[in-house]
């Protein structure tokens, strides 16, 4: 084996670039952050052939003097941290001191600053080999110019890894686009190749952010999210989130940042999944931006040399604050929020609501609309199966008075269209935001009139997600019904995940299980909650047990429950072809403007579309 020795100050370099600069977009992404951190207000990216051949980054920043440009270029050098309690309270993007030095390590920079507006400056070069750095004096304006030229040029084995140029240059839009959206204030203009592909104004009105969201998420983003504005002592969530029927297929459109930084990390992707669980169809995902901010010392940035992971002190604090709060803004979503408003109106959570959700952050939900007790839900779904010879009045499930209607249903398909109620006969809500009902068609869809235009809904779907949130609030205030196992189930477990067991007695007991421990790899399930008997339980206590150990929390009892519940509900709602009267109808649509969630089905499917006079306007070539 070879003696020790120090390594050479280039190939220790080398070896740190391997972690900092993958590609040219983790240049991009340190020199932006590098800009931000001197207070730049006016960024100018140029780059060619996919910052390969170059990346020129530009800011008008606080600059650096000319004693400091070369020892810019050394590792670990930083003006952002001075002592171990500067590094417990990180509020800078970079602080490591190692950007600069790990780029120049692997490529040709030249780096131009001046630290005042006399319009003289100074400029640094180094090539990566020789890592040897010379100034002189350069005519520059206040701020800092950095030139990488040549990127990975003496070390041909991590060029022989870059993709083709667009896939490069897809990267490094990427990075551009996370600061865009982080940094509304900043103005940022891009180039790739002489070509303009960014030019975004710094953004400060409310109307401008937006504007600058839609030109980089897509307009239908905008037009398919609410704000979140939530305050919890320390903690602030701010942002948009996409509306549950926007969801897409790939996780693309989803982006957190903490005090700033974009970031990922599995407590705050665990919390977003969880408040969007109850309404997304399948295996899609959520769209999303927020913002989370808190105490900098209440979160360690320095885990990952990309910083692109965090470790929170208080993590359970902060996915339940994280979940609670999305959840409640889901849950708030109401049909007069998603009717369609031009860009410039953002659909707000006022400021009543706000104060509503912040009070009720970490306290049950009041009941918003009467529910049933579960058990008489239960006998009801039994009784609840409509056939062909006779179908059971289910309006009875979702009537606000709760009382059974015994009428038979209609023979006739076409409701008459002379008894649909006039806008003025509500005296309580004169233009509800889901109108009155006109007709049914085909006995699936209920067609409405409202101030906008013309209202379709599926009343199966919107019938059952009101009889699932009913359910829900139901078993919710009641306690846990528990059974004793005839014959227990033993299940072998790691020795880590039994340890788990027997530290969290409470968690098994809130969800109605009772486990004991037999041996150092062995627990017994002797009690189970009634209604999950005809359940795999030990796969349920497995994935308890892993959730546990992954992200100290589980909710998986929780959700099997859901899911009963949600089976029940879909076939104890309203099918297809039975007929409605008028006042059925409209029952239905009272209901679901006070129901949460009622936007999407159980199975994230959307219960209700809109269409504005304006777009039967254009079918029929109105106007033209």
């Amino acid at each position: 084996m070879a003696s020790i020795q120090l390594l050479s100050p280039r190939l220790a370099n080398q070896i740190a670039a391997g972690e900092v600069v993958e590609r040219p977009a983790s240049v991009v992404k340190e020199l932006l952050e590098n800009c931000l951190d001197a207070g730049a207000t006016c960024i100018d990216i140029d780059v060619e052939q996919g910052g390969v051949k170059l990346i020129r980054v530009r800011d008008n920043g606080k600059g650096i003097p000319k004693e400091e440009l070369a020892l810019a270029l050394s590792r670990h050098a930083t003006s952002k941290i001075h002592n171990l309690d500067d590094l417990e309270c990180v509020a800078s993007l970079g602080f490591r001191g190692e950007a600069l030095a790990s780029v120049a390590s692997v490529s040709r920079l030249v780096m131009s600053s001046s630290a005042d507006e006399t319009g003289a400056g100074w400029q640094v070069e180094s090539e990566g080999r020789e890592m040897a750095a010379s100034v002189s004096a350069v005519a520059h304006g206040q701020g800092t110019t950095v030139e990488v030229r040549d990127l990975f040029f003496n070390t041909p084995a991590r060029r022989k890894f870059l993709k083709k140029e667009k896939t490069e240059f897809n990267h490094l839009e990427k990075v551009i686009k996370k600061i865009a959206l982080s940094r509304f204030d900043v103005t940022i203009n891009l180039k790739h190749n002489q070509r303009v592909i960014y030019a975004l104004k710094s953004a400060r009105t409310q109307a401008e952010k937006e504007r600058r969201i839609a030109m980089l998420c897509g307009a239908a983003f905008m037009e398919s999210s609410v704000v979140v504005e939530m305050d919890l002592g320390d903690l602030t969530l701010w942002g948009w989130m996409g509306l549950p029927t926007f969801s897409r297929s790939q996780s693309d459109l989803q982006y957190f940042y903490v005090n700033g930084r974009a970031i990922r990390d599995r407590v705050a992707s665990h919390a977003v999944r969880q408040a969007y669980r109850d309404v997304l169809y399948h295996d899609r995902h959520p769209a999303y931006l927020l913002f989370f901010d808190l105490d900098a010392s209440a979160v360690d940035v320095n885990v990952h040399p990309t910083k692109h992971e965090v470790r929170f002190r208080d993590s359970r604090s902060v996915h339940d604050f994280l979940f609670r709060s999305l959840h409640r803004v889901i849950a708030d979503i109401r049909p007069e929020n998603q009717l369609e408003k031009p860009l410039e109106e953002t659909v707000a959570v006022d400021d009543s609501a706000q104060a509503t959700a912040q009070n009720q952050l970490y306290f049950p939900l009041k009941e918003r609309v009467s529910s049933q007790k579960v058990m008489e839900q239960m006998a009801a779904y039994q009784n609840l199966h409509p056939d062909s010879s006779a179908a059971s009045d289910s309006i009875a499930a979702f009537a606000a008075s709760g009382s059974s209607s015994n009428s038979s249903s209609n023979s006739n398909p076409y409701p008459s269209l002379s008894s649909s109620p006039n806008f003025s006969d509500d005296s309580q809500n004169v233009n509800p935001p889901l109108g009155f009902a006109v007709a049914q068609l085909h006995g699936v869809y209920i067609l409405a009139q409202n101030q906008e235009g013309l209202i379709v809904v599926d009343m199966h779907a919107a019938h059952e997600r009101i009889t699932y949130e009913r359910m829900k609030q139901g078993y919710a205030t009641q306690s846990i019904t528990s059974q004793p196992l005839l014959v227990p189930v033993s299940i072998a477990v790691s020795q880590k995940e039994a340890d788990i067991a027997d530290e969290n007695p409470v968690v098994f007991d809130e969800l109605g299980f009772r486990l004991e421990r037999m041996g150092p790899e062995t627990v017994v399930v002797r009690q189970i909650p009634a209604i999950l008997r005809k359940a795999n339980v030990e796969q349920l206590v497995r994935d308890v047990l892993s959730d546990l150990a992954t992200h100290d929390r589980s909710d998986r009892i929780k959700s099997y429950i859901d899911g009963i519940l949600g089976t029940m509900a879909c076939h104890g709602s309203v099918r297809a072809n039975r007929s409605l009267t008028v006042t059925e109808m409209n029952a239905l649509l009272r209901d679901m403007e006070q129901t949460e969630r009622s936007g999407q089905c159980n199975h994230g499917r959307p219960t209700w579309v809109q269409m504005s006079m304006f777009e039967l306007d254009k079918l029929f070539m109105r106007g033209q």
